[in-house]
């Protein structure tokens, strides 16, 4: 009996050994397994249409299980004035398919960092800053989105353009997006003001002649909004008669059953590249860029394709519901001009027609 309580101090000295190992064991597993399973933060502004987005980010979590991708929408004026207004603190990463017509503007600002994607050397030159300061990932075009059902409820014509568009059958029948808060509402007035007057660059912006036409389609116009989606949403629903939009929402509201048919407008189709960019001071430069190689790679584009008339990689096509591009009478856009011009336009356009 004395020799087994002799053995006691010793017995509870080894239990107290394997404790300590097996807890420091269980802390190696658990710093092993907590690096396993943690992810990189990257954060992303992004301009896309939330239907997009959706679908675009389950195939990124999926390609890019080590990121942890936090989007935040914002619409294309709304993108830019978060990045200024944060210009001494960035919290962004990584831009996302926002205009290049406002993308330019921040490379000029210094607040852009070149890079060039893995990849990168597939997209054409047309489609990328020659530095790597954005890369375009497809182009998105205007469109009239007409309810079938009001037109014929009202016996109004079907337009085939812009000029159609001034008919007095339309007054208060039309809705379009703000070019200051919209990408889609802006692409629609710079491309108006180089398809209508052909001596655009060397005169001021406020001689446009396309002016005189837009204050003719102003009588008839039953709102302006900040969204580009939202002139389409709005018509499909019968609030108005024609939207003036986007080619990518009418496909998306087809599909839902609306009532709704496009028009490509006849002078001319506006288009805008989207485009990808590394914000200059991201947190977090090393996800970053894991996130941009993955978003002009061939299964991201393709995805693109989905929704986008055209996108930047060779050989992808774009949706069923949409023509060709290469069939499309795309407008002349000049985009350094539209780019450096912005502001001005802008001003122009708020002088002019807000209400």
């Amino acid at each position: 009996v004395s020799k087994y309580f002799s053995n006691i101090p010793k017995q509870r000295k080894t239990m107290k050994k394997s404790v300590k190992y097996l807890v420091l064991s269980l802390l190696v597993m658990i710093c092993f397994l907590g690096k396993a399973i943690a992810k990189d933060t990257v954060i992303v502004y992004t301009a896309l249409e939330n239907d997009e987005i959706v679908k675009y980010l389950a195939l990124a979590k999926k390609e890019l299980p080590g990121l942890d991708i936090k989007a935040i929408r914002l619409s294309t004026g709304e993108l830019g004035a978060r990045m200024l207004a944060e210009r001494s603190n960035p919290q962004v990463d990584v831009v996302w398919g926002w205009a290049v017509t406002n993308m330019a503007g921040f490379v000029d600002r210094g607040m852009l960092e070149p890079y060039k994607p893995k990849n990168w050397d597939k997209i054409p030159a047309n489609f990328k800053d020659p530095q790597g300061y954005w890369t375009a990932i497809d182009l998105y075009a205007a469109a009239f989105v007409i309810n079938d059902r009001v037109l014929a409820r009202k016996k109004l014509p079907k337009p085939m353009g812009w000029t159609d568009l001034l008919h007095s059958t339309y007054k208060d029948k039309l809705i379009m997006p703000n070019p200051a808060s919209s990408g889609t509402g802006f692409l629609q007035i710079a491309s108006l003001l180089v398809m209508m007057d052909a001596d655009y660059k060397n005169k001021p912006i406020e001689q446009n002649k396309a002016w005189d036409f837009l204050k003719k389609l102003d009588k008839n116009m039953g709102q302006y909004i900040k969204s580009g989606s939202k002139p389409a949403k709005l018509t499909a629903a019968g609030e108005y008669a024609i939207g003036c939009s986007f080619a990518f929402v009418y496909t998306s509201l087809k599909k839902k059953g609306f009532p709704v048919s496009m028009v490509l407008p006849s002078e001319g189709v506006g288009f805008e590249l989207e485009a990808n960019a590394l914000a200059k001071g991201a947190k977090h430069k090393k996800a970053a860029k894991k996130f941009l190689d993955w978003a002009i790679s061939k299964s991201a584009m393709k995805e693109y394709g989905k929704f986008k008339l055209g996108v930047t990689y060779p050989g992808i096509a774009g949706p069923k519901g949409l023509p060709a591009i290469e069939t499309v009478n795309l407008a002349p856009m000049d985009f350094p001009w539209q780019s450096k011009n912005r502001e001005k336009i802008l001003e122009v356009w708020s002088n002019l027609f807000l209400r």
